[in-house]
């Protein structure tokens, strides 16, 4: 049996056109030896679960500065869940307010990173979060 590296979707939904942020994390975690598909600006989240789920991802990574995150987070999560792939676990970052931040543990969200998190910390997270038995 090999020891096959994590797999992390990297995804930037909703009309949120900046991406930065997302590529750094990406280009990160593929440096720390994490598979990472990106899926690139625009997705839907039907288009992201579709990629977790074809890709057999350990997890997906949203990156939301839109102001949406509760939506799109929520949608996600559900989407996995009708998918019976809530196994998948979900993180993400962007500019989402601390207020909202139990909210988003209690729909699921496993950690989010706002800004200032280090690629350092983020990679940190995935192995220590993510790591295969």
């Amino acid at each position: 049996m090999t020891n096959s590296p994590l797999r992390v979707v990297v995804a930037k939904p909703g009309l949120d056109g900046h991406d930065r942020g997302a590529k750094v994390v990406a280009r990160a975690l593929r440096d720390a030896g994490v598979e990472v598909i990106y899926t690139g600006l625009h997705q839907t989240p039907e288009q992201i679960v579709e990629a977790a789920i074809q890709e057999d991802a350990d997890a997906v990574g949203l990156s939301v500065l839109s102001g949406a995150h509760m939506t799109l987070f929520r949608k996600v999560i559900d989407l996995l869940e009708q998918r019976d792939a809530s196994d998948i676990v979900v993180f993400g970052g962007g500019i989402i307010p601390e207020a909202d931040m139990p909210e988003l543990k209690e729909m699921g969200v496993a950690r989010i990173f706002t800004p200032g998190a280090t690629t350092v910390e983020i990679t940190q997270w995935v192995r220590d979060n993510l790591a295969r038995d």
